[in-house]
């Protein structure tokens, strides 16, 4: 059973930057794709971002594509999500995932408890 446990979200101003962590446990870190996933209210969750096992591939959804960086250290157990230039439309409820496998585009399996982004405008 794999824990996760995400930090470094909060209010910023429109254009602002924030780096969000997700240190994980219970699993061998390495072996597993991770992604964040974000949740506005009175939406669906949506895959932000995914990685790679190696950290070598990464997906971004369109309207994060340019602005947002994931990253992982497979030595400190650790993703990243770096998000800037942020928007008051990336208000969200900000999850890490944990890919039952290889996939770092679907199949997730584990998440965090999330952490609250709030852009204001």
């Amino acid at each position: 059973q794999v824990q996760l446990v995400e930090s470094g979200g909060g209010l910023v101003q429109a254009g602002g930057s924030l780096r969000l962590s997700c240190a994980a446990s219970g699993r061998t870190f390495s072996r597993y794709a991770m992604g964040w996933f974000r949740q506005a209210p009175g939406k669906e969750r949506e895959l932000v971002a995914g990685v790679s096992r190696s950290g070598g591939n990464t997906y971004y959804a369109d309207s994060v594509k340019g602005r947002f960086t994931i990253s992982r250290d497979n030595a400190k157990n650790t993703v990243y999500l770096k998000m800037n230039s942020l928007k008051p439309e990336d208000t969200a409820v900000y999850y890490c995932a944990q890919s039952k496998g290889g996939s770092y585009v679907s199949d997730f399996g584990s998440w965090g408890q999330g952490t609250q982004v709030t852009v204001s405008s």
